[in-house]
């Protein structure tokens, strides 16, 4: 049977100060990230929780790749989702607010109290996920997924809880943590990620050098709306790619019409230089620097991530780039503090101008975060 039922909010604080009288009220909330990683997550959310005053206990079994928080107080998908935004947290994939969690499910029936579970969680819903964590272990669910889920989708359609042609409603989720367990909560339309499991289905282009390519078209999907992609990735923008080789990101850019300069001691694949796009320098990507302001900077360097934080504000900052995108290698240790002391260095050759930081941890990424920087 259902627990942790989300509760009917009769007199919440809304975000915008005043009092509102609606939907249920959510007791806690589900983050996927990256197994190892459990611990940034749960301290990026406990940050999130503490600035607006919400208390919660998380619960991050190392390796789970999924944080659940425990909210104090229930609290209605606004104020949750003003406080747990997607966009801002950098280690979390997919932000679920959870109606309720379901144990002892049937296996001749788990329908039935995933339809009680979906209830409370205030339907008609645009479309049901059926979801897993990304681990090795969790993969063996993926077939029950897979056969759960026209049965529970048919389900809620006859009940009216479906809507598929509804955008603005939320979306329902199960996550499976066994074969008897589920997590069963929403994502507001606009703020969770738009793919299933939080992990983008990208293929790798066959003329492309290596899989870094998938990194940087991640990282312009995730990091970039559609309207930025349309404004700042127009066909004949110049782009320096520092570290360049094989060529990967080149590659990306260049297939998308940019003009790009290849900047690395390495060998840049041909078919990169096939693209007739990529012009390749010889030099230290530390050490060079362009002639006028660039649309692009891209930095894939191996390096500590306070030297790439650095350069990459310095470029910023003299103005050398429009805008950047950029790889921070982290440490096995002290991830959060580091990744602080990153986004410290990036904003102090800027001397207070306005700009927009984004950082994340890909699919893509392994034991890195990647950033998009646009300074004013």
């Amino acid at each position: 049977m259902p627990r942790l039922a989300a509760e009917k909010a009769e007199r919440q604080y809304d975000t915008r100060g005043a009092y509102a009288v609606s939907g249920p009220a959510f007791p806690a909330l589900l983050a996927y990230c990256r197994g190892g990683f459990e611990a940034e997550c749960a301290g990026e959310l406990a940050a999130a929780a503490a600035a607006y005053a919400m208390r919660g206990e998380a619960d991050a079994p190392a390796g789970s790749a999924r944080v659940l928080l425990r909210l104090g107080t229930a609290a209605r998908a606004d104020a949750l989702d003003a406080a747990f935004r997607l966009r801002d947290l950098v280690f979390a994939r997919q932000v679920v607010f959870v109606a309720a969690h379901v144990e002892r499910m049937p296996a001749g029936n788990r329908v039935a109290p995933l339809l009680q579970a979906a209830a409370a969680a205030g339907a008609p819903f645009s479309a049901v996920w059926l979801e897993t964590a990304d681990t090795n272990e969790a993969k063996q669910l993926s077939a029950l997924c897979r056969g759960l889920a026209p049965l529970l989708e048919q389900e809620l359609a006859a009940r009216r809880l479906l809507a598929p042609g509804r955008p603005d409603r939320p979306r329902l989720h199960v996550f499976l943590v066994s074969g008897t367990e589920a997590l069963v909560g929403i994502s507001l339309p606009g703020s969770g990620s738009d793919w299933p499991m939080g992990i983008p289905r990208l293929r790798q282009p066959r003329e492309a050098p290596s899989r870094s390519t998938l990194k940087l078209a991640e990282a312009l999907f995730t990091l970039l709306t559609e309207r930025e992609r349309e404004l700042w990735l127009k066909p004949g923008m110049r782009v320096i790619d520092l570290g360049a080789a094989p060529g990967g990101w080149s590659w990306q850019m260049a297939s998308r019409g940019l003009r790009v300069t290849a900047v690395d001691n390495g060998r840049i694949a041909p078919a990169v230089m096939e693209t007739g796009l990529v012009d390749h320098l010889r030099a230290d990507g530390f050490t060079f620097r362009p002639r006028g302001r660039v649309d692009w900077l891209l930095c894939d360097m191996v390096a500590q991530p306070s030297r790439i934080a650095a350069l990459v504000g310095e470029w910023a900052g003299a103005g050398r780039c429009r805008q950047a995108i950029f790889n921070l290698k982290l440490p096995m240790k002290k991830r959060l503090e580091e990744l602080e002391r990153c986004r410290a260095l990036i904003r102090r050759p800027l001397a207070g101008r306005p700009a927009d930081l984004r950082l994340k941890q890909l699919y893509h990424d392994r034991e890195e975060v990647t950033g998009f920087l646009r300074a004013g």
